[in-house]
């Protein structure tokens, strides 16, 4: 039986999360505890679990929010920037796709949750079938805004539009990873990450054809 969203339901799921992200935040994924999650968000156990059956899927999901959330604020820029003219075929592709990335969102936050998400996916074969799962979705949904893009005319590619999604995110995570690895935080780890996918931009797109 399917349990109804509620609006408090929604609000302790969103309470539980973002206790989650910062208890995270500080002690990684392994330590963060249901005991200290729900003690941040300030809720029982009994409130934790008839809202997630587990901290896996707790995480899976707030991951999954992390990303949508960037992936949003990427196709609301872009549609700005059509509305606008400003994406066109003379646009520098690195200033360009710094533009559509700047968010304000925190990519440190993200690249560590996911580096941590795939290990537990690599020693569990279950979380792992989860996490794949949810990768598909999120090129999926990569693949919509490139095709957008595509759709509008103002650019060609030179690969089909699912080996260019897959491309685009596995450069951003890469770097990404790379840059926070190295100490990297807050400005200069994103301006790294737009600056990699502005380069194999530059390398996948062509003219649009008159």
């Amino acid at each position: 039986m399917t349990i109804p969203v509620t609006k408090r339901r929604e609000n302790t799921r969103a309470r539980l999360m973002d206790a989650a992200a910062q208890v995270f935040a500080e002690v990684g994924l392994e330590g963060a505890s249901v005991e200290a999650i729900c003690e941040r968000a300030g809720f029982t156990r009994g409130a934790f679990y008839s809202n997630f059956d587990s901290k896996d899927e707790l995480f899976l999901e707030l991951a999954s929010t992390v990303a949508e959330q960037r992936l949003a604020s990427v196709r609301g820029r872009i549609e700005e920037f059509v509305a606008a003219g400003v994406l066109n075929g003379d646009a520098d592709p690195i200033e360009l796709v710094q533009k559509v990335m700047d968010s304000g969102l925190d990519d440190r936050l993200s690249v560590l949750m996911m580096s941590e998400i795939r290990i537990r996916a690599l020693r569990d074969e279950v979380f792992g079938k989860a996490y794949l799962a949810q990768d598909r979705a999120m090129t999926a949904s990569i693949e919509e805004i490139v095709q957008g893009i595509v759709d509008s005319g103002l650019f060609a590619l030179r690969i089909d539009v699912p080996t260019a999604a897959q491309m685009l995110m596995v450069q951003w995570e890469g770097c990404m990873a790379r840059a926070a690895v190295s100490g990297w935080d807050g400005e200069k780890l994103h301006r790294a990450g737009a600056e990699a996918l502005g380069q194999l931009v530059e390398l996948l797109i062509a003219p649009a054809a008159d």
